[in-house]
């Protein structure tokens, strides 16, 4: 896969897009200058299927499953989800605000989502990540370093920034493959 980052309109060539309404213009002059790895799995626990994509676009049917009704309302996004087969979609362009991160805190710098873009990984937090996964991350990671070199030895977990409340990306997430671009020790 050929990824790329249109740096005018902030999309990938390589990703599939699913436009999100979840998101907003960063403050002026705010340059994305850190990375934030989260998981997620709709119903909780369970892989495949739209519902992430119905999640971050506003159109989960919270009668599709018990889960659903918990979350109906939420508004939220990401920028880019990478899924257990591989695929990369993107949802929200990389100059803006996704909302991702919700109350958070990097480095004295509250409210991440302002700095940060944020991959989530089809995934739950104790449970092996697909080699597939990790074959896309890191080239994603590669060019998103080099498109914003501030990112570099900015890349933690949504655990990271949001302590207490968040866990994922969790134990089961292998920190060793982003070890030369994130600055962290291998686990």
């Amino acid at each position: 896969m050929t990824l790329a980052v249109d740096m005018t309109t902030g999309l990938l060539t390589g990703a599939r897009q699913a436009p999100s309404p979840n998101f907003n213009h960063r403050p002026d002059g705010v340059e994305p200058s850190l990375l934030v790895i989260h998981n997620i799995s709709l119903p909780p626990g369970e892989y495949g299927g739209d519902y992430i994509d119905d999640l971050f676009c506003n159109r989960l049917d919270p009668r599709a499953h018990p889960y659903f009704a918990a979350i109906d309302g939420l508004c939220v996004s990401a920028h880019l989800l990478i899924r257990r087969d591989g695929e990369l979609v993107q949802y929200v362009p990389l100059h803006r605000r996704a909302w991702h991160a919700g109350v958070s805190c990097y480095r004295g710098r509250e409210n991440c989502n302002d700095f940060s873009i944020g991959i989530e990984l089809e995934g739950v937090d104790d449970a092996p990540y697909d080699p597939r996964q990790y074959a896309v991350l890191l080239p994603l990671v590669e060019m998103l370093v080099a498109a914003w070199p501030g990112l570099a030895g900015n890349i933690v977990g949504h655990c990271d920034i949001a302590p207490g409340r968040k866990s994922d990306p969790g134990p089961a997430f292998d920190w060793s493959i982003l070890k030369h671009l994130s600055g962290r020790r291998a686990r």
